[in-house]
Protein backbone atom coordinates (compact mmCIF):
# COMPACT_ATOMS: atom_id res chain seq x y z
CA UNK A 1 0.00 0.00 0.00
CA UNK A 2 1.22 3.52 -0.83
CA UNK A 3 -0.03 6.86 0.48
CA UNK A 4 0.68 9.83 -1.82
CA UNK A 5 -0.42 13.43 -1.09
CA UNK A 6 0.61 16.68 -2.80
CA UNK A 7 1.45 19.84 -0.88
CA UNK A 8 2.39 23.38 -1.84
CA UNK A 9 5.48 24.64 -0.04
CA UNK A 10 6.35 28.20 0.89
CA UNK A 11 8.31 28.65 -2.33
CA UNK A 12 5.21 27.63 -4.34
CA UNK A 13 6.89 24.39 -5.49
CA UNK A 14 4.79 21.26 -5.54
CA UNK A 15 6.12 18.33 -3.54
CA UNK A 16 4.75 15.00 -2.41
CA UNK A 17 4.42 13.38 0.94
CA UNK A 18 4.87 9.67 0.36
CA UNK A 19 4.60 6.66 2.60
CA UNK A 20 5.49 3.64 0.43
CA UNK A 21 4.85 0.22 1.86
CA UNK A 22 8.24 -1.44 2.35
CA UNK A 23 8.49 -5.20 2.73
CA UNK A 24 11.47 -5.56 5.03
CA UNK A 25 11.27 -9.33 4.82
CA UNK A 26 11.43 -9.14 1.00
CA UNK A 27 14.51 -10.61 -0.69
CA UNK A 28 15.02 -7.34 -2.56
CA UNK A 29 17.03 -4.67 -0.67
CA UNK A 30 15.02 -1.77 0.77
CA UNK A 31 16.87 0.85 -1.31
CA UNK A 32 15.92 -1.11 -4.46
CA UNK A 33 12.25 -1.20 -3.42
CA UNK A 34 12.30 2.56 -2.94
CA UNK A 35 14.05 3.17 -6.25
CA UNK A 36 11.60 0.94 -8.14
CA UNK A 37 8.63 2.65 -6.50
CA UNK A 38 9.69 6.14 -7.60
CA UNK A 39 10.75 4.95 -11.04
CA UNK A 40 7.39 3.28 -11.74
CA UNK A 41 5.41 6.29 -10.53
CA UNK A 42 7.45 8.63 -12.72
CA UNK A 43 7.12 6.37 -15.77
CA UNK A 44 3.34 5.96 -15.43
CA UNK A 45 2.81 9.69 -14.88
CA UNK A 46 1.67 9.61 -11.23
CA UNK A 47 4.67 11.76 -10.40
CA UNK A 48 4.69 14.51 -13.00
CA UNK A 49 7.59 16.61 -14.23
CA UNK A 50 8.58 19.33 -11.77
CA UNK A 51 7.24 17.49 -8.73
CA UNK A 52 9.51 17.85 -5.74
CA UNK A 53 10.36 14.66 -3.86
CA UNK A 54 10.41 14.54 -0.07
CA UNK A 55 13.76 15.31 1.47
CA UNK A 56 15.93 12.47 2.65
CA UNK A 57 15.15 13.37 6.25
CA UNK A 58 11.38 13.55 5.64
CA UNK A 59 11.20 10.20 3.83
CA UNK A 60 13.44 8.58 6.43
CA UNK A 61 11.11 9.67 9.23
CA UNK A 62 7.84 8.74 7.52
CA UNK A 63 9.05 5.29 6.43
CA UNK A 64 11.27 4.53 9.41
CA UNK A 65 14.18 3.81 7.04
CA UNK A 66 17.73 4.98 7.51
CA UNK A 67 18.86 8.14 5.72
CA UNK A 68 21.65 6.22 3.98
CA UNK A 69 19.13 3.81 2.42
CA UNK A 70 16.97 6.66 1.12
CA UNK A 71 20.03 8.48 -0.22
CA UNK A 72 21.19 5.41 -2.17
CA UNK A 73 17.74 5.09 -3.80
CA UNK A 74 17.71 8.79 -4.71
CA UNK A 75 21.25 8.64 -6.10
CA UNK A 76 20.19 5.85 -8.45
CA UNK A 77 17.23 7.90 -9.69
CA UNK A 78 19.54 10.86 -10.33
CA UNK A 79 22.10 8.66 -12.09
CA UNK A 80 19.44 7.27 -14.47
CA UNK A 81 17.96 10.72 -15.23
CA UNK A 82 14.57 10.34 -13.57
CA UNK A 83 15.15 13.22 -11.15
CA UNK A 84 17.60 16.08 -10.76
CA UNK A 85 18.98 17.89 -7.77
CA UNK A 86 18.64 21.68 -7.55
CA UNK A 87 21.00 23.48 -5.24
CA UNK A 88 19.41 24.31 -1.88
CA UNK A 89 15.98 23.30 -3.22
CA UNK A 90 15.90 19.50 -3.35
CA UNK A 91 15.14 16.77 -5.88
CA UNK A 92 12.68 17.28 -8.76
CA UNK A 93 11.12 14.91 -11.26
CA UNK A 94 12.37 15.40 -14.83
CA UNK A 95 10.16 15.35 -17.91
CA UNK A 96 10.07 12.12 -19.90
CA UNK A 97 9.12 11.95 -23.58
CA UNK A 98 6.04 9.91 -24.42
CA UNK A 99 7.12 6.29 -24.30
CA UNK A 100 5.45 2.98 -23.50
CA UNK A 101 7.35 1.56 -20.54
CA UNK A 102 7.21 -2.12 -19.66
CA UNK A 103 5.21 -2.68 -16.49
CA UNK A 104 7.85 -4.47 -14.43
CA UNK A 105 5.66 -4.52 -11.36
CA UNK A 106 2.75 -6.20 -13.12
CA UNK A 107 4.65 -8.45 -15.48
CA UNK A 108 4.12 -12.11 -14.72
CA UNK A 109 7.03 -14.15 -13.47
CA UNK A 110 8.10 -17.06 -15.65
CA UNK A 111 6.54 -20.27 -14.41
CA UNK A 112 8.66 -22.16 -11.95
CA UNK A 113 9.78 -25.60 -13.02
CA UNK A 114 8.56 -28.40 -10.84
CA UNK A 115 11.10 -30.69 -9.24
CA UNK A 116 10.57 -33.50 -11.74
CA UNK A 117 11.23 -31.13 -14.66
CA UNK A 118 14.37 -29.84 -13.01
CA UNK A 119 15.55 -33.39 -12.38
CA UNK A 120 14.80 -34.33 -15.98
CA UNK A 121 16.77 -31.34 -17.26
CA UNK A 122 19.75 -32.25 -15.11
CA UNK A 123 19.81 -35.81 -16.37
CA UNK A 124 20.04 -34.90 -20.06
CA UNK A 125 23.16 -36.54 -21.50
CA UNK A 126 24.85 -33.83 -23.53
CA UNK A 127 27.64 -34.87 -25.90
CA UNK A 128 28.58 -31.23 -26.51
CA UNK A 129 32.14 -30.68 -27.68
CA UNK A 130 34.28 -28.40 -25.51
CA UNK A 131 33.02 -29.40 -22.07
CA UNK A 132 35.65 -30.49 -19.55
CA UNK A 133 35.57 -32.81 -16.56
CA UNK A 134 34.59 -30.62 -13.60
CA UNK A 135 34.30 -33.53 -11.16
CA UNK A 136 38.09 -33.92 -11.12
CA UNK A 137 38.92 -30.24 -11.42
CA UNK A 138 41.30 -29.14 -8.61
CA UNK A 139 38.85 -26.58 -7.26
CA UNK A 140 40.41 -26.13 -3.80
CA UNK A 141 43.88 -25.61 -5.23
CA UNK A 142 42.63 -23.17 -7.85
CA UNK A 143 40.61 -21.28 -5.23
CA UNK A 144 43.73 -20.96 -3.07
CA UNK A 145 45.66 -19.58 -6.04
CA UNK A 146 42.90 -17.01 -6.62
CA UNK A 147 42.94 -16.00 -2.95
CA UNK A 148 46.73 -15.69 -3.06
CA UNK A 149 46.41 -13.50 -6.15
CA UNK A 150 44.12 -11.14 -4.26
CA UNK A 151 46.61 -11.15 -1.41
CA UNK A 152 49.35 -9.87 -3.70
CA UNK A 153 48.26 -6.26 -4.39
CA UNK A 154 51.05 -5.29 -6.78
CA UNK A 155 50.66 -2.72 -9.53
CA UNK A 156 50.79 -5.45 -12.19
CA UNK A 157 48.08 -7.55 -10.55
CA UNK A 158 45.67 -4.79 -9.48
CA UNK A 159 46.12 -2.53 -12.50
CA UNK A 160 45.90 -3.05 -16.27
CA UNK A 161 48.92 -5.37 -16.34
CA UNK A 162 51.72 -5.84 -18.83
CA UNK A 163 50.72 -5.38 -22.49
CA UNK A 164 51.93 -8.87 -23.36
CA UNK A 165 50.71 -10.39 -20.11
CA UNK A 166 52.07 -11.39 -16.69
CA UNK A 167 55.81 -11.96 -17.13
CA UNK A 168 55.92 -14.84 -14.63
CA UNK A 169 53.04 -16.62 -16.35
CA UNK A 170 54.63 -16.12 -19.77
CA UNK A 171 57.85 -17.60 -18.39
CA UNK A 172 55.97 -20.64 -17.08
CA UNK A 173 54.22 -21.07 -20.44
CA UNK A 174 57.54 -20.86 -22.31
CA UNK A 175 59.04 -23.49 -20.00
CA UNK A 176 55.98 -25.74 -20.32
CA UNK A 177 55.95 -25.49 -24.12
CA UNK A 178 59.57 -26.55 -24.35
CA UNK A 179 59.03 -29.53 -22.03
CA UNK A 180 55.68 -30.70 -23.42
CA UNK A 181 55.47 -29.48 -27.01
CA UNK A 182 59.10 -28.99 -28.05
CA UNK A 183 58.64 -25.26 -28.65
CA UNK A 184 61.71 -23.13 -28.01
CA UNK A 185 60.70 -19.57 -27.21
CA UNK A 186 61.44 -16.77 -24.78
CA UNK A 187 58.83 -15.22 -22.47
CA UNK A 188 59.07 -12.12 -24.66
CA UNK A 189 57.58 -14.05 -27.58
CA UNK A 190 54.51 -15.13 -25.60
CA UNK A 191 51.42 -12.89 -25.86
CA UNK A 192 48.40 -13.63 -23.65
CA UNK A 193 44.91 -13.23 -25.10
CA UNK A 194 41.36 -13.73 -23.84
CA UNK A 195 40.53 -16.80 -25.92
CA UNK A 196 41.37 -18.20 -29.34
CA UNK A 197 39.13 -15.85 -31.30
CA UNK A 198 40.76 -12.81 -29.70
CA UNK A 199 44.16 -14.25 -30.62
CA UNK A 200 43.11 -14.73 -34.25
CA UNK A 201 41.77 -11.19 -34.41
CA UNK A 202 45.15 -9.92 -33.19
CA UNK A 203 46.96 -12.01 -35.83
CA UNK A 204 44.70 -10.62 -38.56
CA UNK A 205 45.69 -7.10 -37.59
CA UNK A 206 49.34 -7.99 -37.08
CA UNK A 207 49.68 -9.59 -40.53
CA UNK A 208 47.36 -7.10 -42.27
CA UNK A 209 45.15 -9.94 -43.49
CA UNK A 210 42.19 -7.71 -44.35
CA UNK A 211 41.21 -8.32 -48.01
CA UNK A 212 44.00 -10.92 -48.31
CA UNK A 213 43.72 -14.66 -48.87
CA UNK A 214 43.77 -16.95 -45.85
CA UNK A 215 43.85 -20.74 -46.24
CA UNK A 216 41.84 -22.93 -43.86
CA UNK A 217 41.37 -26.65 -43.52
CA UNK A 218 37.92 -27.72 -44.69
CA UNK A 219 36.25 -28.79 -42.46
CA UNK A 220 37.75 -26.65 -39.71
CA UNK A 221 36.99 -24.65 -36.59
CA UNK A 222 34.05 -22.36 -37.41
CA UNK A 223 34.88 -19.95 -34.56
CA UNK A 224 38.15 -19.02 -36.27
CA UNK A 225 36.53 -18.89 -39.70
CA UNK A 226 33.99 -16.38 -38.47
CA UNK A 227 36.76 -14.14 -37.15
CA UNK A 228 38.48 -14.25 -40.54
CA UNK A 229 35.18 -13.36 -42.16
CA UNK A 230 34.60 -10.46 -39.77
CA UNK A 231 38.08 -9.15 -40.65
CA UNK A 232 37.16 -9.32 -44.36
CA UNK A 233 39.71 -12.01 -45.18
CA UNK A 234 39.30 -13.96 -48.40
CA UNK A 235 39.02 -17.53 -47.15
CA UNK A 236 40.47 -20.28 -49.33
CA UNK A 237 39.08 -23.64 -48.10
CA UNK A 238 41.62 -26.47 -48.43
CA UNK A 239 40.30 -30.02 -48.51
CA UNK A 240 41.68 -32.78 -46.32
CA UNK A 241 43.23 -36.08 -47.33
CA UNK A 242 43.55 -39.10 -45.08
CA UNK A 243 46.78 -37.71 -43.64
CA UNK A 244 45.70 -34.08 -43.41
CA UNK A 245 45.72 -30.90 -45.46
CA UNK A 246 45.90 -31.17 -49.25
CA UNK A 247 49.26 -29.57 -50.06
CA UNK A 248 48.57 -29.34 -53.79
CA UNK A 249 45.52 -27.18 -53.15
CA UNK A 250 47.46 -25.06 -50.67
CA UNK A 251 50.24 -24.46 -53.20
CA UNK A 252 47.68 -23.13 -55.68
CA UNK A 253 45.89 -20.94 -53.14
CA UNK A 254 48.38 -18.02 -53.16
CA UNK A 255 47.37 -17.49 -49.52
CA UNK A 256 49.22 -15.04 -47.34
CA UNK A 257 48.53 -17.19 -44.29
CA UNK A 258 47.31 -20.71 -43.46
CA UNK A 259 45.41 -21.76 -40.33
CA UNK A 260 45.98 -25.43 -39.44
CA UNK A 261 45.49 -27.89 -36.56
CA UNK A 262 48.32 -30.36 -37.30
CA UNK A 263 48.55 -32.23 -33.96
CA UNK A 264 44.85 -33.12 -33.92
CA UNK A 265 42.91 -31.84 -36.89
CA UNK A 266 39.62 -30.30 -35.89
CA UNK A 267 37.16 -31.89 -36.28
CA UNK A 268 38.32 -34.98 -38.22
CA UNK A 269 41.10 -35.87 -35.78
CA UNK A 270 43.99 -36.94 -38.03
CA UNK A 271 47.61 -36.12 -37.15
CA UNK A 272 49.70 -34.39 -39.81
CA UNK A 273 52.70 -36.67 -40.59
CA UNK A 274 56.27 -35.39 -40.61
CA UNK A 275 56.43 -35.46 -44.43
CA UNK A 276 53.54 -33.02 -44.75
CA UNK A 277 54.81 -30.89 -41.87
CA UNK A 278 58.05 -30.37 -43.76
CA UNK A 279 56.16 -29.53 -46.96
CA UNK A 280 53.98 -27.08 -45.05
CA UNK A 281 57.05 -25.31 -43.66
CA UNK A 282 58.65 -25.27 -47.10
CA UNK A 283 55.50 -23.72 -48.55
CA UNK A 284 55.58 -20.96 -45.93
CA UNK A 285 59.27 -20.21 -46.58
CA UNK A 286 58.91 -20.26 -50.37
CA UNK A 287 55.91 -17.91 -50.39
CA UNK A 288 56.94 -15.72 -47.43
CA UNK A 289 53.69 -16.80 -45.81
CA UNK A 290 52.78 -17.51 -42.22
CA UNK A 291 51.26 -20.60 -40.63
CA UNK A 292 48.95 -20.27 -37.64
CA UNK A 293 49.30 -23.52 -35.71
CA UNK A 294 46.34 -24.01 -33.39
CA UNK A 295 47.44 -26.61 -30.82
CA UNK A 296 44.13 -26.59 -28.97
CA UNK A 297 44.35 -30.00 -27.24
CA UNK A 298 47.78 -31.42 -28.06
CA UNK A 299 48.23 -32.59 -24.46
CA UNK A 300 45.64 -35.33 -24.78
CA UNK A 301 46.97 -38.07 -27.02
CA UNK A 302 46.15 -41.68 -26.13
CA UNK A 303 48.31 -43.66 -28.52
CA UNK A 304 52.01 -43.08 -27.91
CA UNK A 305 53.51 -39.79 -26.77
CA UNK A 306 52.08 -36.35 -27.60
CA UNK A 307 53.11 -35.30 -31.12
CA UNK A 308 55.74 -32.51 -31.19
CA UNK A 309 54.30 -29.26 -32.47
CA UNK A 310 54.85 -27.84 -35.95
CA UNK A 311 56.46 -24.83 -34.26
CA UNK A 312 59.21 -27.09 -32.87
CA UNK A 313 60.37 -27.70 -36.49
CA UNK A 314 60.19 -24.06 -37.54
CA UNK A 315 63.68 -22.74 -38.29
CA UNK A 316 62.64 -19.70 -40.34
CA UNK A 317 60.13 -17.99 -38.08
CA UNK A 318 57.08 -18.66 -40.23
CA UNK A 319 54.92 -20.38 -37.61
CA UNK A 320 52.69 -18.47 -35.18
CA UNK A 321 51.88 -20.91 -32.39
CA UNK A 322 48.46 -20.67 -30.74
CA UNK A 323 47.72 -22.44 -27.46
CA UNK A 324 44.86 -22.35 -24.96
CA UNK A 325 44.03 -23.32 -21.39
CA UNK A 326 40.38 -23.99 -22.30
CA UNK A 327 40.73 -27.74 -22.86
CA UNK A 328 43.77 -28.46 -20.70
CA UNK A 329 42.54 -26.47 -17.71
CA UNK A 330 39.39 -24.30 -17.57
CA UNK A 331 37.37 -22.56 -20.32
CA UNK A 332 36.09 -19.97 -17.83
CA UNK A 333 39.61 -18.69 -17.22
CA UNK A 334 39.54 -17.29 -20.80
CA UNK A 335 43.31 -17.59 -21.28
CA UNK A 336 44.96 -18.36 -24.60
CA UNK A 337 48.36 -17.35 -25.89
CA UNK A 338 50.37 -16.71 -29.03
CA UNK A 339 54.04 -17.43 -29.58
CA UNK A 340 55.18 -14.90 -32.15
CA UNK A 341 58.25 -15.34 -34.35
CA UNK A 342 61.04 -12.90 -33.49
CA UNK A 343 60.53 -10.98 -36.73
CA UNK A 344 56.95 -10.08 -35.74
CA UNK A 345 57.79 -8.87 -32.23
CA UNK A 346 59.08 -5.47 -33.29
CA UNK A 347 55.90 -4.79 -35.24
CA UNK A 348 53.75 -5.92 -32.33
CA UNK A 349 55.61 -3.64 -29.93
CA UNK A 350 55.45 -0.62 -32.23
CA UNK A 351 51.89 -0.94 -33.53
CA UNK A 352 50.02 -2.58 -30.65
CA UNK A 353 51.54 -0.87 -27.63
CA UNK A 354 48.26 1.03 -27.09
CA UNK A 355 46.29 -2.21 -26.51
CA UNK A 356 45.58 -3.10 -22.90
CA UNK A 357 45.96 -6.72 -21.90
CA UNK A 358 42.62 -8.53 -22.44
CA UNK A 359 43.10 -11.23 -19.77
CA UNK A 360 42.34 -10.32 -16.17
CA UNK A 361 45.63 -9.67 -14.31
CA UNK A 362 44.15 -11.44 -11.27
CA UNK A 363 43.50 -14.59 -13.30
CA UNK A 364 47.00 -14.33 -14.75
CA UNK A 365 48.56 -14.12 -11.29
CA UNK A 366 46.51 -17.08 -10.04
CA UNK A 367 47.41 -19.17 -13.10
CA UNK A 368 51.07 -18.23 -12.64
CA UNK A 369 50.94 -19.57 -9.07
CA UNK A 370 49.13 -22.69 -10.27
CA UNK A 371 51.81 -23.45 -12.87
CA UNK A 372 54.80 -22.38 -10.75
CA UNK A 373 53.85 -24.75 -7.94
CA UNK A 374 53.59 -27.70 -10.35
CA UNK A 375 49.80 -28.07 -10.16
CA UNK A 376 49.24 -27.64 -13.89
CA UNK A 377 51.62 -30.43 -14.93
CA UNK A 378 50.08 -32.78 -12.36
CA UNK A 379 46.61 -31.82 -13.55
CA UNK A 380 47.49 -32.62 -17.18
CA UNK A 381 48.92 -36.04 -16.27
CA UNK A 382 45.84 -36.86 -14.20
CA UNK A 383 43.32 -35.69 -16.79
CA UNK A 384 45.07 -37.53 -19.62
CA UNK A 385 44.37 -40.80 -17.80
CA UNK A 386 40.79 -39.83 -16.96
CA UNK A 387 39.93 -38.76 -20.50
CA UNK A 388 41.56 -41.85 -21.94
CA UNK A 389 39.45 -44.02 -19.63
CA UNK A 390 36.31 -42.19 -20.76
CA UNK A 391 37.24 -42.69 -24.38
CA UNK A 392 37.72 -46.43 -23.83
CA UNK A 393 34.23 -46.64 -22.33
CA UNK A 394 32.87 -44.63 -25.26
CA UNK A 395 34.51 -46.83 -27.91
CA UNK A 396 33.40 -50.01 -26.12
CA UNK A 397 29.81 -48.72 -25.95
CA UNK A 398 29.87 -47.81 -29.66
CA UNK A 399 31.16 -51.27 -30.50
CA UNK A 400 28.53 -52.92 -28.29
CA UNK A 401 25.42 -50.92 -29.14
CA UNK A 402 26.04 -49.43 -32.58
CA UNK A 403 28.15 -52.29 -33.98
CA UNK A 404 28.68 -51.94 -37.74
CA UNK A 405 26.17 -49.13 -38.19
CA UNK A 406 28.74 -46.34 -37.79
CA UNK A 407 32.34 -45.54 -38.62
CA UNK A 408 34.43 -43.97 -35.85
CA UNK A 409 36.73 -41.10 -36.91
CA UNK A 410 39.53 -39.38 -34.97
CA UNK A 411 39.81 -41.49 -31.83
CA UNK A 412 43.59 -41.19 -31.36
CA UNK A 413 43.53 -37.97 -29.33
CA UNK A 414 41.49 -35.11 -27.93
CA UNK A 415 38.13 -34.85 -26.20
CA UNK A 416 35.88 -35.71 -29.11
CA UNK A 417 35.40 -38.09 -32.01
CA UNK A 418 33.12 -38.31 -35.02
CA UNK A 419 30.52 -40.91 -35.89
CA UNK A 420 29.80 -41.33 -39.59
CA UNK A 421 26.47 -42.91 -40.53
CA UNK A 422 25.55 -44.45 -43.87
CA UNK A 423 22.07 -43.96 -45.31
CA UNK A 424 20.83 -42.31 -42.13
CA UNK A 425 18.98 -39.01 -41.87
CA UNK A 426 21.19 -37.51 -39.14
CA UNK A 427 18.88 -34.53 -38.64
CA UNK A 428 16.11 -36.95 -37.75
CA UNK A 429 18.57 -38.86 -35.56
CA UNK A 430 19.39 -35.69 -33.62
CA UNK A 431 15.68 -35.12 -32.94
CA UNK A 432 15.03 -38.74 -31.97
CA UNK A 433 17.99 -38.71 -29.57
CA UNK A 434 16.75 -35.46 -28.01
CA UNK A 435 13.44 -37.13 -27.23
CA UNK A 436 15.34 -39.78 -25.30
CA UNK A 437 17.33 -37.19 -23.33
CA UNK A 438 20.51 -37.34 -25.42
CA UNK A 439 21.98 -34.36 -27.22
CA UNK A 440 24.22 -34.95 -30.22
CA UNK A 441 25.45 -32.44 -32.80
CA UNK A 442 25.86 -32.23 -36.55
CA UNK A 443 29.19 -31.20 -38.05
CA UNK A 444 27.86 -29.08 -40.91
CA UNK A 445 28.90 -25.84 -39.22
CA UNK A 446 32.56 -26.79 -39.59
CA UNK A 447 32.39 -26.98 -43.38
CA UNK A 448 33.06 -23.87 -45.43
CA UNK A 449 30.71 -25.21 -48.09
CA UNK A 450 28.47 -28.24 -48.44
CA UNK A 451 30.88 -31.10 -47.86
CA UNK A 452 29.83 -34.54 -49.05
CA UNK A 453 30.14 -36.03 -45.55
CA UNK A 454 28.98 -33.05 -43.50
CA UNK A 455 25.38 -34.28 -43.25
CA UNK A 456 26.40 -37.81 -42.27
CA UNK A 457 28.74 -37.10 -39.37
CA UNK A 458 27.96 -36.49 -35.72
CA UNK A 459 30.48 -34.96 -33.31
CA UNK A 460 30.63 -36.64 -29.90
CA UNK A 461 32.27 -34.65 -27.11
CA UNK A 462 32.82 -36.67 -23.96
CA UNK A 463 35.06 -34.49 -21.77
CA UNK A 464 32.31 -33.29 -19.44
CA UNK A 465 30.44 -36.59 -19.04
CA UNK A 466 30.89 -39.35 -16.50
CA UNK A 467 31.69 -42.84 -17.80
CA UNK A 468 28.20 -43.96 -16.78
CA UNK A 469 26.59 -41.15 -18.79
CA UNK A 470 28.82 -41.93 -21.77
CA UNK A 471 27.68 -45.55 -21.84
CA UNK A 472 24.01 -44.74 -21.22
CA UNK A 473 24.10 -42.03 -23.86
CA UNK A 474 25.37 -44.36 -26.58
CA UNK A 475 22.85 -47.01 -25.55
CA UNK A 476 20.01 -44.50 -25.96
CA UNK A 477 21.53 -43.31 -29.24
CA UNK A 478 21.26 -46.86 -30.54
CA UNK A 479 17.55 -46.85 -29.66
CA UNK A 480 17.12 -43.53 -31.47
CA UNK A 481 18.94 -44.93 -34.49
CA UNK A 482 16.45 -47.81 -34.72
CA UNK A 483 13.63 -45.26 -35.13
CA UNK A 484 15.28 -43.47 -38.05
Amino acid sequence: MTVLHKFIGTDEEEYVDITPFIKKEDAHPIYLQLYQYFREHIENGQLTAGTKLPSIRQLSQTTNISKNTVEIAYQQLVAEGYVEGREKKGLFVLKLDDFHFIDLQGSPHPPMKNESAIHEEKTVIDFQYGDIDLEHFPLKTWKKCLVDAFGNPTQEVFSYGNKKGHYGLRSEIAHYLYQARGVKCSPGQVILTAGTQTAIQLVCQLLSLRNNKVAMENPGYDGVRRVFESQHCKIKPISLEEDGINMEELEKSSALCAYVTPSHQFPLGMVLPIQKRIKLLQWAKKNSSYIIEDDYDGEFRYQGQPIPSLKSLDMNGNVIYLGTFSKAFLPAARVSYLVLPEKLLKRFQSEFSFYNQSVSPLIQEALFQFMKDGHFSRHIRKMRKIYQSKQKVLLAAIDLYLEEKVKVIGQKAGLHLLLEFNKVDTRKLVKQAEKLGVRIYLTEQYWYNDGLNSSQQIIIGYGGLTEEFVQNGIQKLAVALEKC
